[in-house]
C-alpha cells in the first residue's frame, strides 16, 4: 500500500474525479445486491405457490432497471478513474522528459539510453495501472465484499456468514506473502527489460559497424541470451502471479462447501428457507470477484511500487548545473578569459586540465591543438557548461559564465561537436533546428558558408530531402557541413568547431574557413583540430599537452620555435605533398 501513499499528491490533485468514480463504484456495489435477493424471493414464492404473472413482471423490471443502472455507472466510473490514471502517466512522462533535458552530461555517462526508455514506457505503464486498475480493484473488492457480507449477515443469517468467512484470514496471509515475492521478482524483471531495451537500441544504431566486422551471429547470440534472461525473470514473476487464482479458488471452494453443508442443515431445521439459501449462495458467488480482485490488487500494487521506486529514484537525481537565483538574463558578449587551476571529471581521480590561463579578444579566432586526450574538447565543454568549474573560472565580457542564465549563455554559442547528430527530418529542418521560423534565405546563406549548398541541391528533394535517422544517408563530410550550417543559422556571438572539419578535404576546408572569416567579422570563433591547416590563420593558437598549455602564439610565432607545433605542421605538409604525388 506504500505506493498509494507515494501517489497521494496526485490523488489529492485529482480528488474530484477519484471521489466521483469511487461513489459510482459504491452505487454499483449496492446494485449488485439486488439480483441475488430478487432470485431468492422468486424461489420462495414459487415454493409457496404465491408467484403471479404481475409479481414476476415487477421483479423482472427491477432486475432490468438495476442492470441498466450498473451499465451506465460502470461507463462513467471508468472514464473518471482510468482517465485520471492516463493523466498521471502523461504527467510523469512530461516530468521525466523535462528532467532528462535538464540533466548534465555526467548523468548520461552513468545511464544507458535503453534504461531511460524503459523508465518512460514500461515503468510508467505499471504506475498507470496502479492509479487506475489498482484503485478500482481496491475500492471494488472492499465495497462489494463489504456490502455482500453485510447483506448476507443482516438479511439471511449472521451465523452462516461467519462460517463462510472462516477461510478468509488464510487467504489474506497467503496473498500478502505472494505480494512480497512478486515485488522482488518484478523489480528484477524490469531491470532485465531495461538491459534488453538498451541492447536493442545499441545494436540498431551500430548495425553498420556490426556488419562491417561480421559480428551478426555474435550480436544475435548476445541478444538471444539477454532476451532469454528477460523471459526467465518474467516467468519467475508469472510463477508467483499464477499462485493467486488457485489459492483464491480453493478458499472460495471451502467457503462454498461450508455454506452448503451448514446451510442445508439450517434449512432442514427450519432456520432458513430454500430461497434464502439460494440467495446466500448467490451472494457467496458475488464474493468470488472481490477475492480474485484482492489477489489482482496485490499483483498490480507490487508491480506499481517497484516501478514507482525506479522512476522516483531517477527523478531524485540532482541537477548538477543550475542557474544562480540572481543569474543575468542577458546574452553574454565580449572577450573570453580562462583561468583554470584544476578540473577533474566526475568519478575520475586525475585532473584532465590544470594550470591553464589565457584570454581571447572579441572577434578573434582561437585554435586549440594537441594529442588525443590533451583536454581540447574539455575546454569547450566547460565553456558551454556541460560541466561546471569549481577550481577556477571562465568569463565572457568580464563576467563569470556561471553568472549568466544557461539559456542566455547557450544563445551566444553555436557549438558543432565532434559527434555530429542529425535528426530524422529534412535537411532544411536540421539546419533550422535552433530557429524553425528562420527565413529560407538565411538557411541558404548558412549552407553556402558551410560549403554544403551545392551538395544539397543535388539531393533527390533538395532541402526537403529526409536525411534518415542520425543522418545515416549522408557522408561524414556532409553531416559535418550541415552541422556547421545549423550553428551558423543562430548567428552566434561565439562559434565553436570541435574538430568539425576532419571529414572534408583540404580544399573544402580552406573554402569553409575563408567563408567563415568573411561571414563572421567581429564574431569570436574557437576551433579545435588535428589537422593544423584548419587553425593556422587563428589569432591565437594553444598547444595542449597533458591538460596544460605547452605552446602558445600565432602560426608564425610557433613556427619560429622547435616545438610540437612546428614538427607536426611540417609532417602534415609533407604528407599532403606526398598525397598529391610530390
Amino acid at each position: 500500500m506504500s505506493v498509494f501513499k507515494d501517489l497521494m499528491w496526485y490523488f489529492k490533485a485529482e480528488k474530484k474525479a477519484y471521489i466521483s468514480g469511487i461513489i459510482l463504484l459504491l452505487f454499483v456495489a449496492l446494485l449488485q445486491l439486488v439480483p441475488p435477493r430478487v432470485i431468492g424471493i422468486i424461489v420462495d414464492e414459487i415454493t409457496e405457490g404465491t408467484l403471479t404473472a404481475g409479481k414476476l413482471g415487477t421483479w423482472m423490471f427491477v432486475l432490468a432497471a438495476s442492470g441498466l443502472a450498473m451499465y451506465s455507472l460502470r461507463y462513467y466510473w471508468r472514464i473518471m478513474i482510468f482517465g485520471s490514471a492516463v493523466k498521471l502517466a502523461r504527467l510523469l512522462r512530461s516530468r521525466l522528459y523535462d528532467h532528462f533535458t535538464s540533466m548534465s552530461q555526467s548523468f548520461y555517462q552513468k545511464r544507458r539510453t535503453g534504461d531511460l526508455m524503459a523508465h518512460a514506457t514500461n515503468d510508467l505503464s505499471a504506475i498507470q495501472q496502479t492509479a487506475g486498475a489498482g484503485v478500482l480493484t481496491f475500492v471494488d473488492s472492499v465495497s462489494t465484499g463489504g456490502f455482500v457480507i453485510i447483506a448476507m449477515a443482516a438479511t439471511i443469517s449472521w451465523k452462516l456468514t461467519l462460517i463462510a468467512l472462516i477461510p478468509m484470514p488464510l487467504m489474506a496471509l497467503l496473498t500478502s506473502w505472494y505480494g512480497t515475492m512478486l515485488h522482488k521478482r518484478f523489480h528484477k524483471a524490469q531491470e532485465a527489460f531495461s538491459s534488453l531495451n538498451d541492447k536493442t537500441q545499441e545494436s540498431i544504431t551500430g548495425i553498420k559497424v556490426i556488419k562491417t566486422f561480421g559480428q551478426e551471429k555474435e550480436d544475435i547470440e548476445d541478444f538471444r541470451k539477454q532476451s532469454e534472461d528477460v523471459v526467465n525473470k518474467n516467468i519467475s514473476v508469472a510463477k508467483v502471479d499464477a499462485l493467486f487464482d488457485p489459492t483464491i479458488s480453493i478458499i472460495v471452494g471451502i467457503s462454498f462447501f461450508l455454506s452448503i453443508a451448514f446451510g442445508s442443515r439450517y434449512v432442514l431445521n427450519g432456520e432458513l428457507s430454500i430461497g434464502q439459501l439460494v440467495s446466500f449462495t448467490s451472494y457467496l458467488g458475488l464474493l468470488i470477484w472481490p477475492m480474485l480482485a484482492f489477489g489482482w490488487f496485490f499483483n498490480i500494487v507490487e508491480r506499481g511500487r517497484a516501478s514507482y521506486d525506479r522512476v522516483a529514484a531517477l527523478l531524485d537525481e540532482k541537477i548538477d548545473i543550475q542557474d544562480k537565483p540572481d543569474a543575468l538574463d542577458i546574452v553574454p558578449e565580449g572577450s573570453i578569459a580562462y583561468e583554470i587551476r584544476s578540473f577533474t571529471y566526475p568519478n575520475d581521480s586525475e585532473p584532465i586540465v590544470k594550470d591553464l590561463k589565457f584570454e581571447l579578444g572579441k572577434g578573434q579566432t582561437l585554435g586549440i591543438v594537441g594529442k588525443t586526450g590533451a583536454g581540447k574538447t574539455t575546454l569547450l565543454k566547460l565553456l558551454i557548461r556541460e560541466f561546471d568549474l569549481s577550481d577556477g573560472s571562465i568569463s565572457i565580457g568580464g563576467r563569470n559564465i556561471q553568472d549568466y542564465k544557461m539559456d542566455r549563455l547557450r544563445e551566444a554559442i553555436g557549438y558543432v561537436p565532434q559527434d555530429h547528430f542529425l535528426f530524422s527530418a529534412t535537411v532544411k529542418e536540421n539546419i533550422a533546428f535552433a530557429n524553425p521560423a528562420v527565413d529560407d534565405e538565411i538557411i541558404f546563406t548558412a549552407a553556402k558558408v558551410a560549403n554544403i549548398h551545392d551538395d544539397i541541391l543535388e539531393f533527390s528533394d533538395g532541402y526537403g530531402t529526409v536525411v534518415g535517422e542520425r543522418g545515416v544517408s549522408l557522408s561524414g563530410g556532409q553531416k559535418q557541413r550541415i552541422s556547421i550550417a545549423r550553428a551558423l543559422v543562430m548567428n552566434p556571438e561565439i562559434l565553436i568547431l570541435d574538430d568539425s572539419l576532419s571529414a572534408v578535404d583540404a580544399k573544402t576546408e580552406e573554402q569553409i574557413l575563408s567563408a567563415l572569416k568573411e561571414n563572421r567579422r567581429d564574431k569570436t570563433t574557437i576551433i579545435t583540430a588535428h589537422r593544423l591547416s584548419a587553425i593556422h590563420h587563428a589569432d591565437l593558437i594553444l598547444v595542449l599537452e597533458g591538460g596544460r598549455i605547452a605552446e602558445r602564439g600565432t602560426h608564425d610565432q610557433l613556427m619560429e620555435h622547435d616545438g610540437w607545433y612546428k614538427d607536426m605542421y611540417l609532417r602534415q605538409q609533407l604528407e599532403e605533398l606526398v598525397e598529391q604525388g610530390g
